[in-house]
């Protein structure tokens, strides 16, 4: 059995404040899941954390660029030499962020290994860049763009390894069924499936078709990105952006546990879930358990 090893990466660096004068909460993601006891019933290593910058956005206005863009792109790289090192060892990185903006030292770390394709278990694409939108600023909006050399230079070419994901490469679920950014997805033929596809062709079934079709010579294997906010509210509304139409537990676990199992996945990063919107840690414990379900032995009858 592979090694896994948990590693906190609590940073809010690409998420907008809540409200004046506050900073997002999901940068306690990490500290709530292990008072689930994530660790102990993974059976991982004791990984430790990378420890983000202080969450400033100065003086920086709307029209600017991402926010927060230095301070993302000095914990890009910090948090890459960490993954990079467990997974060259041969181990398996369970990443507790964190906004999506996190994806972003996984993509890189991988992209310094060899070529990897990304699944985004994501309630929606994170594909805003400058081409389609004039809103640019949260990079946790906006890191599947970056990763695939979309936007500022300072965020999407890193160590000069643009892109770090290739389009042809990248797998989404759980978008809504009514995402802005499916016509420019399907354009640019980046594979995807809503809600109601997965639906209709089955979590697992779609799940299997997607780690056969990265199951590929020119792949070193896959990295899982799953965000909370996939979930549906009425069982997860424990994230910066609630939207109805979204996943319920019973979906997402056979969907998560195909990828994870699989020999080519090398890690899997979590992200969004607030413990600040969670008072009783119901979300909390329903996200780990979703997590340590997935890893554990097949029972009978799965594969």
């Amino acid at each position: 059995m592979v090694t896994r090893v948990v590693l906190d990466a609590p940073s809010n660096l690409g998420l907008r404040p809540p409200a004046p004068g506050t900073v997002p909460g999901c940068c306690k993601l990490a500290g709530a899941l292990r008072e689930q006891r994530i660790v102990q019933r993974l059976g991982a290593l004791e990984g430790g954390v990378v420890v983000p910058p202080r969450y400033d956005r100065g003086d920086w206005q709307e029209g600017d660029g991402v926010f927060n863009a230095a301070a993302i792109a000095r914990y890009t790289r910090t948090l890459a030499d960490r993954i990079e090192g467990h997974v060259r060892a041969g181990r398996f990185p369970v990443v507790l962020g964190g906004d999506c903006s996190i994806q972003l030292g996984a993509a890189l770390a991988l992209r310094r290994i060899g070529r990897y394709g990304l699944v985004a278990v994501d309630g929606s694409a994170d594909f805003r860049h400058p081409g389609n939108s004039d809103r640019i600023g949260a990079a946790g909006g906006e890191e599947l763009a970056l990763s695939t050399g979309r936007g500022q230079a300072d965020l999407t070419d890193l160590e000069g390894l643009r892109p770090y994901l290739r389009d042809e490469d990248v797998r989404l679920f759980g978008m809504r069924d009514d995402d802005e950014d499916r016509a420019e997805l399907t354009e640019l033929k980046i594979s995807h499936a809503t809600v109601g596809e997965i639906r209709e062709w089955g979590p697992a079934d779609i799940a299997r078709g997607v780690v056969r079709s990265l199951d590929v010579p020119v792949l070193d294997g896959f990295w899982v990105h799953l965000d909370a906010d996939v979930l549906d509210p009425s069982v997860m509304p424990a994230v910066d952006s609630p939207d109805d139409g979204g996943l319920f537990p019973g979906e997402l676990a056979p969907l998560l546990r195909t990828l994870v199992r699989s020999p080519r996945c090398a890690g899997l990063n979590v992200t969004i879930y607030d413990p600040d919107l969670d008072p009783d840690a119901s979300a909390a414990a329903l996200l780990t358990d979703l997590i340590v379900d997935a890893f554990a032995e097949a029972g009978p009858g799965e594969d």
